[in-house]
């Protein structure tokens, strides 16, 4: 058995009043929403409300779910959309892909060479490629911000991704293309790439 007909099982447990069959989704996805809902709310205790909140959403939810995508991507979707509003709600701005910690740093794969001794010219490089970066998310269209840090953060498909942002995969193909076109223009004088590429 896959992982969505387990989900969907637990799924249709919970439909029938099982709630301890919630609670085992919720071990199961509890640090995955956290990790994806840290990445708009970057205080850790707001994130955890955050989180919590998205997930008695869900459960409120779940009688409406009929399992036409992942319940995963469904709960991303919730997650995300409940993290937006904590942000309007709250007055603040979506954080940027390159807002990582150290302690980000330590749990990507080869986060250890982070902290490899790096030339001073590299280091200003470095820093000059993140504040290029953050410029640039900043100022792309929320959709393509929340497309891109999706992709490429949270590694889900273009399909999850349509799901969670409920557009059309074009759409999202699209949003993602233009957010990487325009990260590519403002990093290019900066990498001396050839205009015809983009990285």
């Amino acid at each position: 058995m896959g992982e969505r007909e387990a989900d969907l099982q637990l799924v249709e447990r919970v439909q029938a009043g099982d709630r301890e069959a919630f609670s085992l989704l919720v071990v199961k996805y509890q640090r995955k929403l956290l990790r994806l809902v840290m990445r708009f709310v970057r205080d850790a205790a707001e994130a955890e409300d955050v989180t919590q909140e998205a997930f008695i959403k869900a459960y409120r939810a779940l009688p409406n779910f009929r399992g036409e995508s992942a319940f995963y991507t469904w709960l991303y979707r919730i997650g995300v959309n409940t993290a937006k509003n904590w942000l309007v709600a709250n007055g603040r701005r979506m954080p940027t892909v390159t807002d990582v910690t150290d302690e980000d740093g330590e749990s990507i794969e080869g986060g250890g060479l982070l902290r490899d001794d790096e030339t001073p010219e590299q280091i200003l490089l470095s820093k000059q490629i993140g504040t290029t970066v953050n410029a640039a998310m900043d100022a792309l269209p929320e959709d393509m911000r929340t497309a891109i840090s999706l992709r490429e953060i949270e590694g889900l498909t273009y399909e999850e991704i349509a799901q969670v942002m409920d557009c059309p995969i074009g759409t999202v193909r699209s949003r993602i293309f233009r957010a990487r076109d325009t990260i590519a223009e403002k990093l290019r004088p900066l990498l001396d790439t050839a205009p015809d590429r983009r990285w």
